[in-house]
């Protein structure tokens, strides 16, 4: 994995990017170094790969929780609202990772070539797979890097190592939770409808039970279906998801907090102040300033 973290870290020498994330534009891909520990930080994670080339992240979701580590790789198949940490990183040997958005639509394409052989069963049905990272995979990305160096290569070849990466997926050891999402009417599958329903409006009240019976299933069933995948029950995970949506919403224009309150589904401002200092430790207000202060 060696020859892959060299190339990261030069992008990001490159870039002037000592701390934090790159968004390469070239490759597609998000970077990361981080030279010390972190506090826990709450995000949403897109469907992604995400490498961990040196050091160790912890990730946790409602009840689940895990620890990435060098030489690991990590499949997020559904949306999720996340907390996570750097758990190991010292100026001489930084956390060092690279993050693959996964494209759906390419995957659904290529699935049916290997589907036919593969299973939407599984004993763990959690969104989150954790395991050691494939040497093909590692190469391919390596590829990828290098060809979006040049012009030439990025128009020609990175789109075909693209489409690489996305097979490689299938048949790798994250392909079982792919198989599942892609899989129509798995369980995996229509809770990913749910998750996409609960995020198209997050200013309207769920109903658990028309929710459910929107993908077919029973309130029973699909309780206990959405909360083995994502970690968390419907209710909490869409408030999570408005907390976060509130909190960017807060960093990156001057609306008033009532206003962003309401936009994301509370009638009433003060609760909404008293749920976000719960979830970011902080007021929105006092999170604004704070942000403002840095």
């Amino acid at each position: 994995m060696t020859g892959l973290l060299d190339r990261v870290s030069a992008l990001l020498d490159e870039a002037q990017v000592p701390e934090g994330a790159l968004a390469h534009a070239p490759s597609g891909l998000h970077l990361l170094r981080y030279t010390a520990e972190t506090p826990q930080t709450a995000t949403v994670y897109r469907p992604l790969l995400c490498l961990v080339l040196q050091g160790a992240k912890q990730v946790s979701t409602g009840t689940r929780s895990l620890t990435v580590a060098q030489g690991q790789s990590l499949i997020v198949s559904h949306a999720l609202p996340v907390v996570s940490r750097i758990a190991e990183a010292t100026p001489a040997a930084p956390y060092v990772a690279l993050v693959l958005p996964l494209d759906l639509d390419l995957l659904r394409e290529l699935a049916p070539a290997v589907m036919p052989v593969r299973t939407p069963h599984a004993k763990d049905p959690f969104s989150i797979t954790l395991c050691p990272t494939d040497k093909g995979m590692e190469d391919a990305l390596t590829r990828l890097i290098d060809q979006c160096a040049q012009d030439d290569t990025r128009q020609l070849l990175a789109p075909i190592t693209r489409q690489e990466l996305h097979a490689r997926l299938l048949l790798g050891p994250h392909a079982d939770a792919l198989h599942r999402l892609l899989w129509h009417e798995t369980s995996a599958s229509r809770i990913f409808r749910a998750t996409r329903q609960i995020q198209s409006d997050l200013s309207r009240a769920l109903v658990v039970g028309d929710l459910a019976e929107s993908i077919g299933m029973s309130p029973s069933a699909f309780f206990e279906h959405f909360k083995a995948i994502t970690g968390t029950s419907p209710l909490q995970y869409q408030k999570d998801l408005r907390l976060l949506h509130a909190r960017d919403a807060l960093r990156s224009s001057d609306a008033k907090v009532s206003d962003i309150a309401f936009r994301v589904g509370y009638e009433s401002s003060a609760h909404f102040s008293r749920e976000y200092a719960r979830k970011f430790g902080l007021s929105p207000r006092q999170d604004r300033a704070a942000l403002a202060a840095e």
